[in-house]
């Protein structure tokens, strides 16, 4: 299940809707805006929310699948983290009616699935949960450098 949920929210989802929008609606927006809005929304958005939600619900989840702790000592320290997962994921979720939104939220998920990604990297001995995380992880922070990077660049008139 974990696979599944991560697999769509991190990789399938968001690249349906930026081909959906770009070739099955009316509305041709620049690919680099696509990325930026349909990976902020499912990657940054739908994923920390949920990720934030299980975390502070379910916080044996993170600790043992995740980080292989075996005690409770740090579950307030993982509802913490959940805190914040909730509130950038919420964030992303509303800049799909707030487009002003999408650019913050998008150096705020790259910083954030960048660090995550490579601090999973470091860890050598990886759970296939930690592998999962870290390679989706990767792959975000990825897109979203992409888009940073391509919307940073001058507009051509």
């Amino acid at each position: 299940m974990y696979l599944l949920s991560v697999l769509l929210l991190t990789v399938v989802l968001p690249l349906v809707s930026v081909a959906f929008q770009r070739f099955g609606a009316q509305n041709a927006a620049p690919l680099p805006f696509l990325l930026g809005k349909w990976f902020v929304f499912w990657g940054a958005g739908v994923r920390l929310f949920t990720a934030g939600l299980k975390q502070l619900f379910q916080p044996e989840f993170t600790a043992r699948q995740i980080f292989h702790m075996t005690t409770d000592e740090a579950l307030p320290l993982v509802r913490e983290v959940g805190a914040g997962n909730l509130a950038i994921g919420t964030a992303g979720i509303v800049s799909l009616w707030k487009p002003t939104f999408v650019l913050p939220i998008a150096i705020a998920g790259a910083i954030f699935y960048g660090i995550a990604g490579i601090n999973h990297l470091r860890e050598k001995a990886r759970s296939r949960n930690e592998n999962i995380a870290m390679v989706t992880d990767l792959w975000v922070a990825a897109v979203l450098i992409a888009f940073l990077l391509l919307s940073a660049r001058p507009q051509q008139p």
